[in-house]
C-alpha cells in the first residue's frame, strides 16, 4: 500500500472515530425535553386536523368548491388522530396510577 492510501485510510478511522465520540454526545440531550417535544407536536397535529376538518365543513356549508369526499376523509382522519390521542393519554395514565401504587 502506498502512503497516501494509508493516510487516506488513517484519516478515515479518525473521522469514523469522531462520529462515534460525538453521538453519544447529541444522545445524551435531555430525553425530557424531547419527550415533551415529541409530545407536543403531536397534540399540535391532532389539532391542525382538526381546524382543517372543520375548516373544509365550514368552506362546504357556505357553498364553496370543496368536494364532500374530501370534507368526509379530513373529518374522519381527524377523528382517528383525535381518538388515537385519547387511547395514548389512557395508557399514560394507567402507567402513572400503577407506578404510584407501586410499594417502594
Amino acid at each position: 500500500m502506498s502512503d497516501f492510501r494509508i493516510q487516506q485510510a488513517l484519516n478515515e478511522m479518525r473521522a469514523i472515530g469522531g462520529q462515534a465520540v460525538e453521538k453519544p454526545q447529541e444522545e445524551s440531550a435531555s430525553p425530557v425535553e424531547d419527550f415533551s417535544s415529541v409530545l407536543r407536536d403531536a397534540v399540535e397535529h391532532v389539532n391542525e386536523q382538526q381546524v382543517d376538518a372543520q375548516g373544509m365543513q365550514d368552506a362546504f356549508m357556505s357553498g364553496e368548491d370543496v368536494q364532500l369526499t374530501d370534507v368526509m376523509m379530513s373529518a374522519q382522519k381527524a377523528n382517528v388522530s383525535f381518538e388515537a390521542m385519547k387511547e395514548v393519554r389512557n395508557q399514560f395514565l394507567e402507567a402513572y396510577q400503577e407506578i404510584s401504587n407501586m410499594q417502594v
